[in-house]
């Protein structure tokens, strides 16, 4: 097909024609005429526009943020300083950018860090070392009715060492159940760790 296709195409037939003659598709054509890609494509070059900073340019931009005026302001009251007395060495985004390249982009005022808070968690490894209550809210018979419900749970065995229920929630009442519980169960948590 191609010998047929290249006497054609000496004989100044046009492409078109010649496609049309032979029966074969103008878009299989030229794909079969491109030049197979081997490899990795080659890397888009990119042309310079004249106006990238030079790494003397960046290195003032980069002592200007770090001069002793300057330390604690971000970058952008940085730039509009500099704009306001007459200097303009870059734009926001560029001293953006020098200042993230140098990882001087985070907050630049002193400011007092705390501690990670640390989540409370209780190990058992027996029964009877850690027992956990809560208090859940039932629906009554009828609408407005809750009834209070007092659990007590040893969180190694799930055991359960006391239930009450009750239609108030009281300090005095959960101390009562909890002491109740100890009495009935005969072991307390030692030391006694209620959660």
């Amino acid at each position: 097909m191609s010998a047929t296709f290249t006497e054609l195409h000496a004989a100044q037939v046009t492409t078109k024609a010649a496609c049309a003659l032979i029966g074969r598709p103008r878009a299989s054509h030229y794909r079969q005429r491109a030049d197979p890609i081997l490899g990795p494509k080659q890397a888009r070059r990119v042309p310079d526009n004249g106006q990238v900073l030079t790494a003397q340019e960046r290195a003032a931009v980069l002592t200007l943020i770090n001069t002793k005026p300057y330390a604690d302001l971000a970058i952008g009251q940085i730039w509009a300083r500099e704009l306001d007395e007459g200097r303009y060495l870059c734009s926001m985004s560029s001293m953006y950018r020098i200042a993230r390249n140098a990882g001087q982009t985070r907050e630049r005022r002193r400011q007092a860090t705390h501690p990670p808070k640390v989540k409370p968690e209780l190990m058992a490894d027996a029964p009877s070392q850690v027992w956990s209550w809560d208090i859940t809210k039932l629906r009554g018979p009828a609408k407005g009715t809750f009834y209070h419900l007092y659990v007590l749970i040893d969180i190694y065995s799930r055991y359960n060492p006391g239930w009450l229920v009750s239609t108030c929630e009281e300090s005095n009442l959960a101390a009562d159940f909890i002491a109740d519980a100890i009495g009935r169960n005969g072991t307390a948590p030692l030391p006694a760790r209620l959660e």
